[in-house]
């Protein structure tokens, strides 16, 4: 190999022979299973295409290098399209993390626990909100008043959280960054944080940070697989998870953020 990668960040590395692939190294004990193992769960659905993992062993992955290209309104449609069947494939259960994965996996460099839980709201407080939120109050970053408007959210989950729907098989961390946009006109999704959830997460995880042509995947999306009733005043009760992962990691700058999307997910009533 011609380089090495910094842990916890991608390298292109060339081969003997001129082949160019992309080598990552785990910022922590189970992240390389645990993306492995994301990555091939999600491939195995045939739906949004997945570098494919050329090799890894406890501490580091290989995959193919994917040339990218400039984003595309048709195919952001038809990914679209490809995140519906996706998130069809299903999972076991809420949390469930992919087949051979840790329980205690990592989203970016947070760790993130894949507990499996019976319903949506319940689970989704338990194992993705609170712990979170303690991180964040212990840390000084949220104070305590500010966390009761998150617990509030908490306690109305059952009823904030729309029409039971089964679980779905998501990337889990489905931000800009983690797009690519390939040459060849097809988009790749990388860097997941796998597990069984509410599809709903994944599209509000898209519209947190911006997304080249996000009109055209959602609307692609709908064509598929229209979300539930209500799902666009959801988007905020669905960010609050990547909210506070940020405040964790990068502190009080996003916590007003975080505080603004706890209220309007408990005082929006209409789309």
């Amino acid at each position: 190999m011609a380089a090495r990668a910094p842990s916890g960040s991608p390298a292109e590395v060339t081969l003997e022979g001129g082949t160019a692939v992309m080598v990552k190294r785990g910022n922590a004990p189970g992240a390389v299973r645990a993306e492995v193992t994301g990555l091939r769960w999600l491939g195995a659905a045939g739906a949004v295409r997945v570098p494919a993992v050329l090799g890894h062993d406890e501490r580091w992955m290989v995959t193919e290098r994917v040339p990218t290209g400039q984003p595309d309104g048709a195919a952001a449609t038809r990914f679209g399209h490809a995140l519906a069947a996706l998130h069809a494939a299903g999972a076991p259960a809420f949390g469930a993390p992919p087949p051979g994965g840790p329980e205690e996996a990592y989203i970016g460099l947070a760790p993130m626990r894949n507990a499996p839980g019976g319903d949506w709201p319940g689970w989704f407080a338990e194992h993705r909100l609170l712990p979170y939120l303690r991180r964040a109050v212990d840390a000084g970053t949220l104070r305590p008043a500010e966390a009761a408007v998150v617990e509030q959210v908490c306690e109305r989950l059952p009823e904030l959280a729309g029409p039971a729907e089964p679980p779905a098989r998501l990337h889990g961390d489905l931000w800009n960054g983690n797009v690519l946009w390939g040459a060849d006109g097809e988009v790749r999704i990388i860097d997941p944080a796998a597990h069984g959830g509410h599809r709903e997460t994944d599209l509000a995880m898209l519209q947190l940070f911006g997304c080249p042509h996000l009109d055209r995947v959602l609307a692609g999306y709908q064509e598929a697989a229209p979300p539930a009733d209500g799902w666009r005043r959801r988007v905020g009760l669905h960010q609050l998870f990547p909210l506070l992962v940020h405040v964790v990691l990068f502190g009080r700058g996003y916590a007003e953020r975080t505080l603004a999307a706890a209220r309007g997910a408990l005082t929006e009533r209409t789309e």
